[in-house]
């Protein structure tokens, strides 16, 4: 029995870009898709309930935070991540590597795992592939991420070769150590940087272990977007056509559909709810910071051409003064509106394959986004 599984349904006339779904021990989900991401099993101001008003499906969750508190194995108690946050759709557990590797302090990496110090305490600690495999399997997420290294952008090559040729083996010890594999799907991961003959070798690397999905990492880190696409046109060919592939870490608009027409099935980012805490929503017409003076007196809703509870009930000006009076309702309602925009402009794109006209609506949204000004993007 395979945990999760990948149905193709149509492959776009034009570009590379993928209408499917994704069989998940919690349902059923159409990809291209977003994934909202809940750090600490709770996307941040935001209800389960309000996530599946939206149309949210696959949320994230975050091994590495989630290790540090409350810990794995009280959330095992709970029932696991579904039964403790109240969630009864699909969860996806990243590794903890990328977390390891930029937000712990004094780490040392071996070719066992990797000695840090927490960003909370302090604490001397120790992830390896086997005890990543350990946290996964109790927190209980649908699809969870094999443990990777992810190099800094720049590096040297030689580096990012012994760096990704290393996440190869921890790919494989991590398949050993996966105890649940009839209930949670382990997902490989690409490394490689920005060197395309090793985004290649690390994509028939991971390949060749059979994992029942596939992940791009290691970029939305630093690197232009053209370097990003770069590494994205060589790799993605090297993925399995029947197997979902997954972008990690990338949420801006434009990003989401480059990114969906060089074949990429599912993304996740912070972005939307990250920004939206600082007063900035995204609009079909581009970026707009709410805290600007000129929306004092903007009785209009933040998109007008938005329909979601935040555009149907409250004025910019409103939310303007909520956001500058430091009330929660403010963030609620921009981390509300980003989510959703996010999550209609897939609904806009997997409608856009399945009337292969998507190159069509790339050009109409992003002329409508920058209108010649790409300041207005992220």
């Amino acid at each position: 029995m395979v945990a999760v599984t990948y149905e193709l349904i149509k492959t776009d006339k034009k570009t590379g870009a993928r209408l499917g779904r994704l069989h998940t021990p919690h349902g059923t989900f159409e990809t291209p898709m977003f994934m909202p991401v809940g750090t600490l099993a709770s996307v941040k101001a935001m209800s389960p309930e309000e996530l599946k008003e939206m149309g949210a499906g696959v949320i994230l969750a975050n091994t590495y935070h989630l290790y540090l508190r409350p810990g794995h194995e009280l959330v095992k108690e709970a029932g696991g991540l579904h039964q403790f946050m109240n969630w009864d759709q699909g969860i996806l557990t990243d590794s903890g590597g990328f977390q390891v590797f930029s937000l712990a302090k004094l780490r040392e990496i071996t070719e066992e795992g990797v000695h840090f110090r927490s960003h909370l305490s302090g604490a001397k600690l120790f992830l390896s592939p086997e005890k990543v495999m350990e946290i996964e399997n109790a927190l209980g997420a649908d699809i969870i991420m094999a443990f990777d290294e992810c190099p800094p952008i720049p590096a040297e090559k030689s580096y990012v070769k012994q760096s990704l040729e290393r996440t190869s083996r921890w790919a494989e010890r991590c398949l050993k150590a996966h105890q649940r594999p009839d209930d949670q799907a382990l997902f490989g991961i690409v490394q490689g940087g920005t060197y395309s003959d090793l985004r290649i070798q690390s994509a028939k690397e991971i390949t060749s272990l059979d994992f029942p999905g596939y992940a791009v990492g290691g970029l939305s880190v630093g690197e232009p977007k053209e370097v990003m696409y770069e590494m994205l046109e060589c790799t993605v060919p090297f993925l399995p056509q029947d197997k979902p592939r997954y972008l990690m870490g990338v949420g801006s608009p434009d990003a989401l559909i480059d990114g969906v027409i060089r074949g990429i099935d599912m993304f996740d980012c912070v972005l939307p709810t990250r920004i939206a805490r600082n007063g900035t929503c995204m609009t079909s017409e581009g970026r707009l910071v709410i805290k600007n003076a000129k929306y004092e007196r903007d009785f209009r809703p933040l998109d007008p051409a938005c329909d979601c509870y935040t555009c149907r009930n409250y004025s910019r000006a409103y939310i303007r003064h909520l956001i500058h009076s430091d009330e929660i309702f403010g963030l609620r309602l921009t981390s509300y509106h980003n989510l959703y925009f996010l999550i209609h402009l897939m609904q806009q794109i997997r409608q856009a394959i399945q009337e292969d006209r998507l190159l069509q609506f790339r050009e109409q949204f992003f002329a409508q986004y920058y209108e010649g000004n790409p300041e207005r993007g992220f």
